[in-house]
């Protein structure tokens, strides 16, 4: 017979990042389900507010998304004119992917309640703490990437 004392290993790191990034998600898809987008469309938006003008493929990289979905994502936004596509200067052939007007305007709509978001994930932290996550998050990426 097992010992009572016997305790279940934790979860693991890999599970456990899962279960951050669907309740994020989840809570981002609510934030943003008014204004007609969904999380990921958001996360492509976000992506373009601080890198505009990117390839599709370059934008499906830092979106998380495959290259044969960011062709649909990006038709979407498109259509609700929060990007616009324009031939790439350098590479005739390549269509760069912008950030308009009207895409700036719905992200700095979001960006108070994203940020109360993401205060709310780390609110148990002290910033030591919260800024240690950042860095640990990010040497995770890199290690992985």
């Amino acid at each position: 017979m097992l010992d009572a004392q016997v305790t279940k290993a934790p979860p693991s790191l890999l599970y456990m990042v899962k279960q951050v990034e669907l309740v994020v998600r989840s809570h981002l898809d609510e934030l943003v389900r008014p204004s007609g987008i969904t999380a990921l469309q958001y996360t492509a938006l976000t992506v373009l507010e601080r890198h505009d003008g990117l390839s599709a493929a370059q934008l499906a990289r830092d979106s998380f998304v495959t290259a044969q979905s960011i062709a649909d994502l990006v038709r979407s936004l498109e259509g609700r004119g929060l990007v616009r596509r324009e031939r790439n200067p350098r590479n005739r052939r390549e269509l760069l992917i912008l950030l308009t007007d009207s895409g700036r305007e719905l992200l700095a709509r979001h960006s108070g309640p994203v940020r109360e978001l993401e205060e709310r994930m780390v609110r148990d932290l002290t910033t030591r703490q919260a800024e240690q996550f950042r860095q640990a998050l990010t040497q995770a990426w890199h290690a992985l990437s």
